[in-house]
């Protein structure tokens, strides 16, 4: 590429800004998810303390005052392998007339992510980095007091830098504020959190909406009835416009396992031998010898492409699991359960085990039999890469019976310098007795949405626009004529069919604060159609949550999204964008073996159009559906929608009832 003239810097490709190094071809020959562990002792902290789990003892978080005792950096590169993988704790309940009460405190605490980094100060849920685990049954009504105990400064520091052609490797995989000035703003940030139970089928006043934020001194008061298979969810900071900081502060994660029947008759491995893993990645600040500080550090790279500000979602070069950096686990030869979820902002995961000379495992050591939101029908083996991708979850059987005496290691092919593992398996040298035995079906009840089901079910399309010049949005699309005159219109995106016809669409809504245009009524179906017009083949793909569903995956077609364009508006500022010839699809795609079940969030990778079925039962309210790279969720790509009775939604005069028979909005 060429230098900058003038002393400026260029601006990012979208395959830079994005994050991507890997080709849709490729991601799609790849297999579909995984990890593993085992269980790390924890002491219980029943006052406003942090554990440091095998590194340390339970001590006071004491302001923004390092614990004493705690020795200066000393490293400028961080030994893997060198600490045991800790297990979060589960969360107490006492039970009242039939309902389940918890509280969970979000405090301020110091943490240890390496034995050789001092302590870290984060915010955290009970203390715990990350939070402590809810274990429950299906069923079991549930209110949870989220209080917050948060003080002293805002513990990220947040540094924009310009780009620096010619890095290697980039400057977001190196630690290290570099120069970069901690923005004053994100540094005067109040404690304002929100709590979202990922994945929950709740009210909702319950669901944790954005805006309805509470301030230390406050609690938000949730209630989940739990009345959904077994599955596992997970919760998490969601505060309007400031999430993706919140999380990296540490109010990234924490377990809420739902269990069932169905789950009980398979003698699952349980206790020691079901382990959660939370995958994230972090960046570290540096002293002024570069020497580590155990600071956590958001950097990232900004770029003004045609006088846009654009900022790069985070990724870091540290790889974490449980809240440490590329620990290690104990294993017995035997079948273990895994629930891992991704939880960073923007970094998707390719895991392979392979020992250390790199070989793979034998065909047959991994399965999975669930994903986010419920059990598979049957184990599926995944004897190839395991990608998954910011919020999603795997429900994975490793088998270590075949690896005895030997170092196991989790290798992700999207990582960055300068280690490409996130952990490492030692597998027991002596034989065990394992009594669990792999079955041939997993869920029963599971089934395949029919199209006789959604032949008549309202279809919600959206179009999600490219991540540069401006940053990507969500367009909520509806039906209507060709218009007259030249195209690129903005907002009109033009979609050629099967049989040659084109069909146009113009744009409704796009921005957060816009009036809602999709009214849903409780416990119907609907099929949402999702347009990624990105054209970059090599970046990261955005996960595309809704709350409040559960959803089933129709299909993936790859598209031809060259005919969009962005262009200046008339006022020869803003930028506008819409379709010179109409997209078209280019050829059908599998669904990934690993989303053939119950899901929340479904990838959608640059250039693809991505169809879901999701049903909206037993849940009313407001909601929410955004992308779950949280800058973007941040930046524009999140909006809400409404769930109600239908016998309510029958009485909005824009949708034919209520005395004004014949009127349609822009959702009908």
């Amino acid at each position: 590429m060429p230098e900058p003239e003038s002393g400026e810097v260029r601006g990012l490709s979208r395959r830079e800004l994005f994050g991507g190094a890997v080709s849709l071809a490729a991601v799609g020959a790849l297999g579909y998810r995984a990890l593993v562990a085992e269980p790390g002792a924890q002491a219980a902290a029943s006052t406003p303390t942090v554990h440091t789990g095998h590194h340390g003892t339970v001590v006071p978080a004491a302001n923004a005052t390092r614990p004493g005792g705690d020795i200066a950096p000393s490293v400028k590169d961080l030994t893997p392998f060198l600490d045991r993988l800790p297990v979060p704790p589960t969360v107490r309940m006492r039970e009242q007339d039939g309902v389940s009460y918890a509280t969970v405190t979000m405090r301020e605490s110091w943490v240890r992510l390496h034995s050789q980094l001092p302590r870290t100060r984060v915010w955290a849920y009970d203390g715990r980095y990350p939070g402590p685990t809810f274990d429950v049954r299906r069923g079991q009504k549930l209110r949870v007091t989220w209080t917050n105990e948060l003080g002293g400064d805002y513990p990220l520091q947040v540094v924009e830098l310009p780009f620096a052609t010619g890095s290697e490797p980039y400057q977001w995989d190196r630690p290290g504020k570099e120069g970069g000035t901690p923005r004053e703003d994100v540094a005067a940030l109040p404690p304002w959190v929100a709590v979202h139970l990922h994945g929950a089928l709740t009210g909702g006043g319950q669901d944790g909406w954005p805006e309805n934020a509470v301030l230390p001194g406050q609690s938000q008061l949730s209630e989940y009835e739990n009345d959904q298979a077994c599955a596992t969810l997970w919760y998490h900071d969601h505060a309007m416009h400031i999430t993706h900081f919140n999380v990296l502060a540490g109010l990234n994660a924490g377990f809420y396992l739902i269990r069932d029947d169905e789950e009980r008759a398979l003698g699952l491995p349980s206790g020691a031998h079901e382990i959660p893993l939370v995958l994230s990645d972090h960046n570290l600040d540096t002293d002024d010898d570069g020497l580590l500080d155990g600071g956590v550090l958001y950097k990232t790279i900004v770029t003004n492409p045609e006088g846009v500000r654009l900022v790069r979602p985070f990724t870091g070069p540290y790889s974490l699991v449980n809240g440490v950096i590329w620990p290690y686990a104990e294993v017995q030869p035997r079948w273990y359960r895994f629930r891992l979820l991704n939880a960073s902002n923007m970094r998707p995961y390719s895991l392979r085990f392979e020992d250390e000379q790199g070989n793979r495992v034998p065909a047959g050591t991994v399965r999975q039999i669930g994903a986010d939101a419920g059990l598979f029908p049957a184990p599926v083996t995944v004897d190839g890469d395991l990608v998954i991708t910011p919020a999603e979850r795997a429900d994975l059987l490793v088998d270590f019976s075949a690896l005895r005496g030997k170092k196991i290691r989790v290798r992700n092919g999207f990582a960055t310098p300068p280690v490409p593992w996130v952990m490492e398996f030692r597998v027991g040298g002596s034989p065990v007795r394992d009594p669990f035995r792999l079955p041939a079906k997993v869920s029963l009840s599971f089934r395949r949405v029919t199209d006789a089901e959604l032949e008549s079910v309202p279809e919600r399309v959206v179009v999600v626009t490219p991540v540069s010049p401006p940053d990507a949005q969500m367009w909520e699309m509806e039906r209507t004529e060709a218009p007259e005159g030249p195209l690129p219109i903005d907002g009109i995106v033009q979609v050629q069919q099967g049989d040659g016809s084109v069909v146009t669409y113009r744009r409704v809504a796009s921005m957060p604060s816009d009036a809602v245009q999709f009214t849903v009524a409780r416990d119907s179906w609907e099929r949402w159609t999702f347009f990624n017009v990105e054209p970059a083949a090599g970046a990261f793909p955005h996960p595309m949550h809704l709350h409040a569903c559960s959803f089933q995956v129709l299909g993936k077609e790859k598209w031809d999204v060259s005919g969009f364009r962005y262009f200046k508006l008339a006022d020869g500022k803003s930028w506008g964008g819409g379709t010179a010839t109409p997209i078209k699809r280019t050829q059908a795609e599998e669904i990934p073996r690993g989303e053939r079940a119950w899901k929340d969030v479904v990838p959608m990778w640059p250039g693809q159009k991505v169809s879901i079925a999701p049903q909206f039962a037993r849940v009313s309210g407001r909601y929410v559906y955004h992308c779950h790279t949280y800058e973007h969720e941040d930046m524009a790509m999140m909006r809400p929608f409404v769930v109600m009775p239908p016998e309510v939604l029958a009485m909005d005069p824009h949708t034919g009832g209520g005395g004004m028979a014949g009127h349609r909005g822009p959702h009908s």
